[in-house]
C-alpha cells in the first residue's frame, strides 16, 4: 500500500477496530444485566406475575447500532432471555442527536422499565440525572470516574455499574501508532466530541503524547454530522496532515462519513517515507 493509500485509511481503520471492540462490550455487559435481572425476578417473584423490562437507549441510529443490538440480544438469547417471550426490551435511539437523551430517558421511565442500559457517558448522566432508583448499566463511558457519573470503579455506589474501556490512557498511544505509519507528519489535526464529558482527559494524554513525538496539534471540537465536513475543511486550511479522531460514541455512529471524507480529499498525500 502506498504512502498516500495508508493516509486516507488511517481513521477508517481505527473506527472500525473500535466497532468490533463495542460490539464485544455490548455482549459482555449482559453478564452485568442478568445480576440485575436475578434480583428484578426475585423481587416480581413477591407480586402478580410481570416480565421484566429494559430499556435500551443508544447515541445511534437503528441501523448504525445494529450490530451492537444483535450482540446484546444473542447475549440474553444465550442466558435464557428471549425478547418477547420472558423478556420486554424498549429501545430508543437519539440518531446522533444527543439533545435528545434527557427526553427520550423520560420516556422509558414513563413506561416503567426496571433497568436501563445505556450507551455512553452522555446518555448515563441523563439517566443518572433523570432516576435515582432503577438500576443503570452503562456501556461505552471512557471516564465514569472523571466524568462524575459514579464514585470509583470498585465501588461505584448509587445505582449505576457497567463497563468502561478506560480508554484515556490509550490516546496517547494511538497518536505514537498513527506518527508510525506516517512519519513525516508535522502537524496532526485532533477530532474531539464536544459533547463527550472524557474528551478533556484524552486530549491532555494526546498532547503529553504529541510533546514526546515532536508534534504539533491543531483541535478541532465537533457536536454534530454536520460540523465534520467543516472539521475536515479546517484541518485541510490548518496544514494538518493526519487526522487523529478521539474514542466517542458519536465518533462510531458516524464513522463512514469519517472515513469518506478522509478517503475524498487526504490531508498529506505529499508525504512519503
Amino acid at each position: 500500500m502506498d504512502k498516500k493509500s495508508s493516509i486516507q485509511f488511517s481513521s477508517s481503520s481505527s473506527a472500525n477496530r473500535q466497532s468490533a471492540t463495542e460490539n464485544r462490550k455490548w455482549a459482555g455487559v449482559v453478564g452485568i444485566l442478568v445480576l440485575i435481572l436475578g434480583c428484578v425476578g426475585m423481587a416480581l417473584a413477591q407480586q402478580p406475575p410481570k416480565v421484566p423490562g429494559i430499556g435500551v437507549l443508544l447515541a445511534g441510529s437503528p441501523s448504525s447500532m445494529a450490530t451492537r443490538v444483535d450482540a446484546f440480544r444473542q447475549g440474553l438469547r444465550e442466558l435464557g432471555y428471549i425478547e418477547g417471550k420472558n423478556i420486554a426490551i424498549e429501545y430508543r435511539y437519539a440518531e446522533g442527536k444527543e439533545d435528545r437523551l434527557p427526553a427520550l430517558v423520560g420516556e422509558l421511565l414513563r413506561l416503567k422499565v426496571d433497568i436501563i442500559v445505556v450507551q455512553g457517558g452522555n446518555g448515563t448522566s441523563a439517566a443518572k440525572n433523570a432516576n435515582k432508583t432503577i438500576p443503570i448499566v452503562m456501556a461505552a463511558v471512557s471516564d465514569p470516574v472523571g466524568s462524575g457519573l459514579v464514585a470509583s470503579l470498585a465501588r461505584p455506589c448509587g445505582n449505576i455499574t457497567g463497563l468502561t474501556p478506560i480508554n484515556p490512557d490509550l490516546s496517547g498511544k494511538r497518536l505514537e501508532l498513527l506518527k508510525e505509519a506516517i512519519p513525516g507528519a508535522t502537524r496532526v489535526a485532533v477530532l474531539i466530541d464536544r459533547n463527550n464529558p472524557a474528551a478533556i482527559l484524552m486530549l491532555k494524554e494526546t498532547d503529553a503524547a504529541a510533546q514526546a513525538l515532536g508534534l504539533q496539534l491543531q483541535t478541532l471540537e465537533v457536536s454534530g454530522s454536520n460540523e465534520l465536513d467543516n472539521a475536515f475543511g479546517a484541518a485541510k486550511k490548518g496544514r494538518s496532515e493526519a487526522i487523529n479522531v478521539l474514542s466517542s460514541s458519536f465518533f462510531v455512529d458516524q464513522r463512514k462519513e469519517i472515513a469518506e471524507l478522509a478517503t475524498r480529499d487526504p490531508l498529506a498525500s505529499h508525504l512519503r517515507r
